[in-house]
């Protein structure tokens, strides 16, 4: 299943209109806020599929039956890019466990690069409903090797995957490596750069929250 948010307008259309507009970008406090919005939607629609089971709660005057999650999922992001829009997920998955990972592009002097994952933080995962963060899937190389380095740890029941921004060319790569994930997306672009990048895309999603890293 993938997801395009922004198929029918909607604020989400909005939110990722300032994302890419170079004159609100220089607003970092504004950028990382429209992430977490999206993150917000993204938990909202996502938690229309998730298993529910009714719950009976005792009100002043009686009592009332209502359909609730029958269990949090985990949450997990990537560093450091995906801490916005995780955290947007996290403001309506209040109850969740979280999972980080560490995963970069590590840039050759030739101009290549390789994805480098050297941390993760993980909850038990066994089972459970994974929903993973990520602003950009451009190549779905860092997404796939973050579901297999999870895996590496836990066989989960579900994985779904929200990002700000996605290429058709990193969805198509991430459902044909890993076929039953769910993609959730603020909108979906169809160009990537030689160096991995989306057009028109919005540039490093990393750079404009957190400020310019050195390369490594």
């Amino acid at each position: 299943m993938i997801v395009n948010l922004s198929q029918q307008h909607s604020l989400i259309s909005n939110w990722v209109s300032e994302l890419r507009d170079t004159q609100i970008q220089t607003d970092r406090m504004r950028f990382r806020r429209n992430l977490e919005r999206i993150g917000e939607i993204a938990a909202y629609e996502i938690s229309k599929v998730l298993p529910d089971v009714e719950k009976e709660v005792s009100t002043p005057l009686g009592t009332a039956v209502h359909r609730v999650l029958k269990e949090y999922p985990v949450l997990a992001t990537i560093l450091r890019a995906g801490l916005p829009l995780h955290q947007g997920l996290l403001n309506y998955f209040d109850k969740s466990d979280n999972a980080f990972i560490s995963a970069y592009r590590k840039h050759q002097p030739d101009g290549s690069f390789e994805i480098s994952l050297e941390y993760m933080s993980s909850p038990e995962i066994d089972d459970r409903v994974i929903i993973i963060s990520d602003p950009m899937l451009a190549t779905g190389s860092s997404l796939v090797k973050t579901i297999r380095f999870l895996k590496a740890e836990g066989q989960p029941r579900e994985i779904h995957i929200v990002a700000a921004i996605a290429c058709t060319v990193g969805i198509e790569y991430v459902k044909r490596e890993e076929p039953s994930v769910k993609i959730w997306c603020g909108d979906i672009d169809d160009e990537l750069t030689a160096k991995g990048y989306i057009v028109p895309g919005l540039g490093d999603a990393g750079d404009l929250a957190y400020g310019p890293k050195m390369q490594m």
